[in-house]
């Protein structure tokens, strides 16, 4: 806030207004993806959505089965920066191994597998069907 707006800003970052503010916003964006390409389980993720994909164009899948597996794919992507993000915090208040710690750890582990679950089943459902069209 702005000392006109009755409030002193104390801020150490600078916010960014206006289009400013979405190309910031999107430089943050591509940081976290640069950051979660770091990650290994990722980039498996990454190779698998490739190949289903390639496996969809062989099968002839439609249109819609593309857009709801890209769907998918894109809701994993976000929990797997959730993820990434909860491992990293905890990592840094909590260096010591603690059992909340461990909790938060792997919650966000249970919420990326049913997600992986999800992309499996839909892939799969995918396959058979077309399969036995």
């Amino acid at each position: 806030m702005t000392m006109a707006e009755g409030r002193i800003d104390t801020s150490p970052v600078k916010k960014e207004t206006g289009l400013r503010h979405l190309f910031a916003a999107a430089s943050y964006s591509l940081g976290g993806a640069r950051r979660l390409l770091g990650e290994a389980a990722f980039r498996h993720e990454l190779i698998a959505f490739a190949v289903v994909m390639g496996v969809f164009v062989v099968v002839g899948a439609t249109f819609f089965q593309f857009v709801a597996m890209a769907i998918l794919f894109l809701l994993m992507m976000a929990f797997e920066a959730i993820n990434t993000a909860i491992e990293e915090i905890v990592d840094r208040v909590s260096p010591e191994i603690s059992e909340m710690g461990k909790h938060a750890k792997d919650l966000g582990s249970f919420a990326v597998f049913c997600l992986i679950v999800a992309n499996a089943v839909y892939a799969a459902y995918v396959l058979i069907v077309s399969l036995m069209a």
